[in-house]
């Protein structure tokens, strides 16, 4: 057997799987074999179910013995983020308080992977109630970087990144309410996608009742990879319907032509200030996509000051709102200084200022489709900050608050329920450049085409070996 499927892609599995140069067995064995190896480092799978992994790649080899359509996704090992219900497992969601809080059905975006075909390998840890630019809990522990052990990985998605990063699978399930898709994978060096609004069915049967509308409008769920070219195949499968998602939007996932692809790079957001590591790799995107034909320009959508001030209003209202009481009965201290701090950055909040945040998004929402009329892409940075020492989020209310507006291009596109995709462009002062490519309501394909023309150009940086912190 090669002991070295777990370095292949998603896109190689599946035509392994499907020729039998290899068997699921095989490359779910070699999976479970690198989590072996490296988890007990990083701490980013939280449960495994070896064999329920290996019952599900012996039926995946029995329907391509058998002459069976496989799925898009056969045979190919994914991890699903503790957030996320998924059948017979417990949601955990970071909290020890639910650790017994089982799943009765899975949810509709992880059913769409699992009628593709894919094999879950395991759980990824989060923050309690991810809802932190960290990834760490009482329950589990710490998720360490593995490029940098005493760096974060990224909040919330930080167990998917950092088991990605280091080869655990290929494919990985995350959530993005706060930039969660895109922060992870600036941190560890990788491929993903913020979905737009509607775009991904998102239901969890185990939620106690329905989310707040700003978190209806602003989470989605999504795919992470190491290659752009795996994050389409991802987002393909778990787009698919669901009834039980009444956002969910028919529209199809393709690329539609525009007449000028025109780029607009926005190295300093909002003149925020940026850091060199970062700044570096937004110029050097710029670069290669002008390598690749597109016309690039420094230019800015209007805005983005007040998108953030929206998504402050909005998300962190709902989150003080809605998870304070429970933060308090059942969390750590961690969070509940992270609470104390979010409501040191909102200190006004109201259920006015909340009201005026929704009548204000559509305004800005219509100068941002504006802008795209002459742009139809954006390039800009996940976070102006080089990646974060653990816990660096929660150091004081005035860090909680800065490290918010590092992300002000991420949390604005939330606000705005734009898609992002993620890509890689290089490696400075020891760790992963990346850039957020955002594009119009409804095209995805247009951000990943562009990422994967970046990509081309670009060494690939992942999978990777832990390397002690520096």
């Amino acid at each position: 057997m090669n002991k070295e499927l777990w370095r292949l892609d998603a896109a190689a599995l599946i035509e392994g799987i499907r020729s039998r140069e290899f068997s699921a067995r095989e490359v779910v064995t070699a999976c479970l074999e690198r989590l072996d190896a490296v988890n007990s480092t990083i701490n980013a799978i939280t449960e495994v179910r070896p064999e329920e992994a290996l019952a599900a790649a012996d039926a995946a080899d029995r329907a391509v013995a058998d002459g069976n359509a496989p799925g898009s996704l056969h045979g190919v090992p994914v991890t699903i983020k503790g957030n996320v219900d998924l059948a017979g497992w417990a949601t955990v969601n970071g909290c020890a308080a639910l650790k017994d809080n089982i799943a009765p059905e899975t949810s509709p975006c992880v059913q769409n992977w699992l009628d593709a075909g894919a094999i879950v390998i395991g759980r990824t840890n989060t923050p309690e109630f991810s809802v932190r630019w960290e990834t760490n809990n009482e329950l589990f522990g710490p998720t360490h970087n593995p490029w940098d052990l005493e760096r974060t990985p990224g909040g919330s998605s930080g167990g998917a990144a950092a088991s990605l990063a280091v080869g655990i699978t290929p494919l990985a399930h995350g959530t993005d309410l706060g930039g969660s898709l895109r922060h992870p994978a600036q941190a560890c060096g990788l491929a993903s996608i913020r979905p737009g609004r509607g775009r991904v069915p998102d239901y969890n049967p185990t939620d106690p009742a329905e989310p707040g509308i700003g978190f209806q409008i602003m989470n989605v769920n999504g795919p992470m990879a190491r290659r752009v070219g795996d994050v389409r195949l991802g987002l393909e499968a778990m787009a698919a319907e669901s009834w039980r998602d009444p956002w969910w939007v028919p529209a199809p996932l393709r690329e539609e032509a525009h007449p000028k692809q025109a780029v607009a790079v926005v190295v300093d957001p909002a003149g925020g200030g940026i850091a060199t590591q970062v700044k570096s790799g937004v110029e050097q995107a710029g670069r290669l996509l002008s390598a690749a034909g597109y016309e690039v320009a420094e230019a800015e959508p209007p805005g983005i000051a007040e998108a953030v001030d929206i998504w402050l209003n909005v998300c962190i209202g709902e989150l003080i709102s809605g998870l304070e009481p429970a933060v308090r009965d059942i969390c750590g201290p961690a969070m509940r200084r992270a609470f104390e701090h979010y409501r040191a950055a909102l200190p006004n909040a109201s259920a006015a200022a909340y009201a005026d945040a929704f009548a204000r998004r559509r305004g800005v929402l219509r100068d941002w489709l504006g802008f795209f009329n002459g742009y139809p892409l954006i390039v800009a940075p996940v976070g102006t900050e080089a990646p974060l020492r653990c816990d660096e989020d929660i150091a004081s209310p005035e860090r909680t608050l800065e490290v918010i507006h590092s992300f002000r291009m991420t949390v604005a596109v939330n606000a705005l329920g734009l898609p992002s995709a993620v890509v890689p462009v290089g490696i400075s002062e020891g760790m992963p450049q990346v850039v957020q490519i955002i594009g119009p309501p409804f095209q995805e394909m247009r951000c990943l085409a562009a990422a994967e023309a970046i990509e081309a150009q670009v060494e690939r940086l992942t999978p990777i070996d832990p390397r002690p912190g520096g």
